[in-house]
């Protein structure tokens, strides 16, 4: 998950690098070479668009680095945690399965809860059996926790299994 997060923001920067470097230095010289610069529409949507680009990079180069630091080996393997999905049954008995991921891939109407959501705190260091008590915009939700598979347990059942070359 780490690893497709920082691939992910890699590969936006390079896109924005680019942009940065090739394509826009060709739109402001074009948009200088129609005129007077205080009146240049095209002029001041390239700065603004190159203004826009260096602050991008520098974000995206400021989360790389904070995900860099981010040691899976702290993920906790028999409570909630980055990365665990969580069965819970709320107090109305509705089932509902939440996957704890990254503030960058939330989406909570597919499940995916940040780490960092009411939700995602009121979960995270709990273990089956717990129940939770999250307060959200819409009011007091209560959960218990059903079953839980942590991102331990995914990547196991998710690696190849080993082979002996010598057989």
């Amino acid at each position: 998950m780490k690893a497709a997060i920082l691939k992910r923001f890699e590969d936006e920067i390079q896109d924005l690098e680019r942009q940065l470097r090739t394509e826009l230095p060709k739109e402001i010289k074009r948009a200088r070479e129609l005129g007077d610069l205080s009146e240049n529409a095209e002029y001041h949507a390239a700065k603004e668009r190159q203004r826009y680009l260096e602050a991008r990079i520098g974000m995206l180069k400021k989360r790389v680095a904070e995900l860099s630091l981010v040691n899976m080996d702290k993920v906790p393997r028999d409570k909630v945690g980055l990365g665990s999905e969580v069965h819970v049954r709320e107090d109305t008995g509705e089932a509902l399965i939440y996957k704890l991921v990254m503030p960058e891939d939330a989406d909570a109407g597919h499940g995916l809860i940040s780490t960092s959501s009411p939700i995602g705190r009121a979960l995270l260091n709990k273990e089956p059996g717990d129940e939770v008590t999250v307060t959200t915009p819409n009011g007091k939700r209560r959960f218990e926790i059903v079953k839980l598979t942590t991102i331990h347990d995914l990547v196991e059942t998710e690696a190849p299994p080993t082979t002996d070359a010598g057989q």
